[in-house]
Order: C-alpha cells, then structure tokens, then sequence
C-alpha cells in the first residue's frame, strides 16, 4: 500500500476490494406488452429486459439506451427511473446492482444487427412474462415489469452523472 505523507492511501493507488456488477435494464411498454430479449447465456436459452453492463465513462441513462438498441434494434425515449435492485445470483458471490428505467419506444430498426448472444426481441404480457417462470434470467426480469405495472416513477434527474471534468 502507499501511504502519502498525511497517513491517507494514495490517491493513485488502486484499493483490491470486492465489486457487484453494475448493469441497467429497460422497461418498455407498447399496447400491454413489453419489450424483452430471448438470449443464449452460455447455452440456456433465457428471457431478459434490454440490459447490459455499464461502459466506462457512461452514464446509467446513457447505458440503458445504448443497451436497449444494440440488444433490440429499438430505438427509446426514457421516461423515469423505476429503481435499483440487488440481486446475488445462488451458487456465488456474483452480485448485480441494477438501475431499472423506463422508457417509450420511438423507432425500430429493424436492419440493424442485434448483440452476440441476442436470438431475437420480443414483446410479451405481464402474464406470459409470469409464466415463463425459470426461463427469466433472473427474478429482476418481473419485478421491473412488476413495478412498473404498479405505477413506481421516479424522475429521471434523481439520477445525477458527474464527470471527472464537471466543475
């Protein structure tokens, strides 16, 4: 470790400690149904709001966009934030912190190649959703749907991205 000479750690140095993944996932909701992935996660075949990693130097916003069009060919709008989940996936320590959005969707792209892994977009219901039971990637999948279904909104601002060159 190196310590500087008022006994902190160095800024510079770089601190070994555990992280959880921190991922975004959209909701997007057209005519009772919503936008979903059908994915191939190491040969399990699952179903998955668009969501995905955050990239360095992006913001969560930014990342719930991005992840939407590369996994769907949609194009969004969002429209608040529903909220973050935590989840440790049985088996491990794999932790995943979730920021969950919503958004509309304005423009498909329907040419456009979909991510590795991707099999197709789809659209489903609540239910259908509810009865795809233990082919959900996890139980974040519903309980996104689910919150939106039950009317939580928050603002998009209550999301701040503060860069290493904001003054």
């Amino acid at each position: 470790m190196n310590i500087d000479a008022t006994g902190n750690l160095a800024v510079d140095e770089e601190i070994d400690v555990w992280r959880p993944h921190v991922t975004v996932a959209t909701v997007v909701p057209r005519d009772g149904r919503f936008l979903l992935v059908e994915e191939d996660i190491r040969g399990e075949i699952v179903i998955n709001q668009p969501a995905g990693h955050l990239d360095p130097g992006e913001s969560l916003l930014d990342a719930a966009v991005r992840e939407t069009l590369e996994e769907t060919g949609w194009e969004v709008a969002l429209t608040a934030f529903l909220g973050v989940q935590q989840w440790t996936r049985g088996g491990n320590d794999r932790q995943f912190v979730r920021f969950v959005f919503a958004a509309d969707a304005v423009r498909h792209q329907a040419a456009r190649p979909l991510d590795a892994g991707i099999l197709r977009a789809l659209w489903m219901s609540r239910d259908e959703l509810a009865a795809a039971g233990d082919r959900l990637r996890s139980p974040m999948v519903l309980a996104s749907v689910e919150d939106w279904l039950a009317g939580r909104r928050l603002p998009l601002d209550a999301i701040r991205y503060l860069s290493a060159t904001a003054g």
